[in-house]
C-alpha cells in the first residue's frame, strides 16, 4: 500500500510551474444535484453526479468548462492500474505537449475539502503540490479506495454509472511516469437531468387511471392496479415499467396451481445499468384485505415485511395462505389463458422454467383524463 500511495501522490500532486489557463466559460445550470454529466469516451460512457453542498465551486467549475465544451478532445493522460485516472489537462489535445501534460489548467481554484472520503468511484480535483488552493480543470477518479487522500484533495462527485470503463482506462499501458501511451478521448461532455422515477409522488387519482401490458414470448398480460391500498407498490412498479427496466427479466419461478413469478431485477438481461440501481429500494409493506385470488397481481418479497423491491407474482387459483403477508397491488384484466400457458411449461426441479419466458417489455398505458 505505501508503494501505491507514494504511486498516488505523484499522479495528483504536479510538480511543473507553468500553468496553462482554462478559458472562460457561461455560467453553470442550476441545481447541481439533480443534473449529470456523461462523459462519452473512446471506451464508452461514464455518468458523474455532483456534491454540490460539498464542493460549490468545483462542482459549479467543472460544470461551466462542461456546458463550454472544454473537456471535448481531452484525454485520460495519466493511469495506475486499479488505482486512479487523471483527466482535465488542455494539453492533452496536442500529442506534441506530451513532456507537459498534467500541467495545465490549475490554480484556479480554492480548496473545498470535505468529509466525503476518497472511495471507488470518488470524483476528486487535481492539485500542485503543497498548494491545497490550485485546482482547476483536471481532475481524478479512483478506481478502488484510496483512503490515504481523504481531505487532502476536493471530492466533488462520484461515478454513478461506467466503472467497468474506468477500470479498463486504469489498465492502459503506461510509461514510467505513469503517462497513458495509448489516447483514450472524452469525446463529448453531456449534461442532462438525473433520471427519476416518473411515477415518484404521483397522486393515487392519476395511478387510477393507468393499466400495463406485459409483453412476453408467450403473448400478453394486462394489468390493472389497486392505487387506494397499495400506492407505493404501484408507483414502484410503473415508475421501473415506464424506465423499461423490467425489459429483459422473465419469469424465473413457475409453481402449477400456485403462482407465476417474474421481474426479479437480478436475473435481468442485459443487467440493470448502474444509472438505476439507486430505484431499487424496498418497500414498506401495505397489506390490505384484498385476497390473493386467481389473477391477482402481488409482490414478492423476503422474510422481512418490508423487503419487497421489484419480483411480482401472479396467483394461479385463490391462495388464503398469502392474505394479509403479500401486498396486493393489482390483477389480471386480459391473458389469463397466457397466464396458464407460462403456469404449464415443464420446469426443474428448482421451480425454473426449462425454457427461458423473457418479459420483452412492459407498457404502461395511461388513459387521459375526462
Amino acid at each position: 500500500m505505501r508503494r501505491l500511495a507514494s504511486s498516488l501522490a505523484g499522479i495528483v500532486a504536479l510538480t511543473a510551474v507553468l500553468v496553462a489557463q482554462a478559458p472562460a466559460a457561461p455560467t453553470a445550470p442550476a441545481d447541481p444535484a439533480r443534473i449529470e454529466a456523461v462523459l462519452e469516451t473512446d471506451l464508452g460512457p461514464v455518468v458523474l453526479r455532483f456534491f454540490p453542498d460539498a464542493a460549490p465551486r468545483h462542482v459549479a467549475h467543472f460544470l461551466k468548462l462542461a456546458q463550454a465544451g472544454f473537456y471535448d478532445g481531452l484525454t485520460f493522460f495519466r493511469v495506475i492500474p486499479y488505482g486512479i485516472i487523471q483527466a482535465g489537462d488542455p494539453l492533452t489535445r496536442d500529442p506534441a505537449a506530451r513532456p507537459r501534460y498534467g500541467t495545465g489548467g490549475l490554480r484556479q481554484l480554492k480548496a473545498e475539502f470535505n468529509d466525503n472520503p476518497c472511495r471507488r468511484g470518488a470524483l476528486a480535483g487535481v492539485l500542485v503540490p503543497g498548494e491545497p488552493n490550485s485546482a482547476g480543470s483536471q481532475f481524478f477518479i479512483c478506481v478502488t479506495d484510496q483512503l490515504q487522500l481523504n481531505r487532502q484533495y476536493t471530492v466533488f462527485g462520484q461515478i454513478a454509472s461506467g466503472m467497468a470503463i474506468v477500470e479498463k482506462i486504469s489498465t492502459l499501458p503506461a510509461d514510467d511516469k505513469q503517462l497513458a501511451t495509448e489516447r483514450v478521448a472524452i469525446r463529448r461532455v453531456t449534461i442532462r437531468p438525473i433520471a427519476e422515477p416518473a411515477f415518484r409522488g404521483a397522486p393515487v387519482e392519476r395511478l387510477q387511471r393507468c393499466r400495463a401490458v406485459i409483453v412476453t414470448e408467450a403473448g400478453e398480460i394486462e394489468l390493472s392496479f389497486h392505487p387506494e391500498t397499495a400506492p407505493e407498490h404501484v408507483r414502484q412498479f410503473l415508475s421501473l415499467a415506464a424506465a423499461g427496466l423490467y425489459n429483459g427479466t422473465d419469469f424465473h419461478r413457475v409453481v402449477p396451481g400456485f403462482v407465476i413469478q417474474g421481474g426479479f431485477m437480478h436475473g435481468r438481461q442485459p443487467p440493470v445499468d448502474e444509472t438505476y440501481v439507486s430505484w431499487l429500494q424496498p418497500l414498506r409493506a401495505e397489506f390490505s384485505d384484498r385476497p390473493h385470488d386467481r389473477g391477482v397481481l402481488s409482490m414478492a418479497r423476503g422474510t422481512d415485511p418490508d423487503s419487497a423491491m421489484d419480483s411480482f407474482f401472479i396467483c394461479l387459483a385463490r391462495q388464503a395462505s398469502l392474505d394479509g403477508k403479500y401486498t396486493v397491488f393489482g390483477a389480471v384484466t386480459r391473458g389469463l389463458d397466457v397466464v396458464d400457458r407460462i403456469a404449464a411449461m415443464p420446469c426443474d426441479d428448482q421451480e425454473r422454467p426449462l425454457q427461458r419466458v423473457a418479459i420483452r417489455e412492459i407498457r404502461v398505458i395511461e388513459e387521459t383524463q375526462p
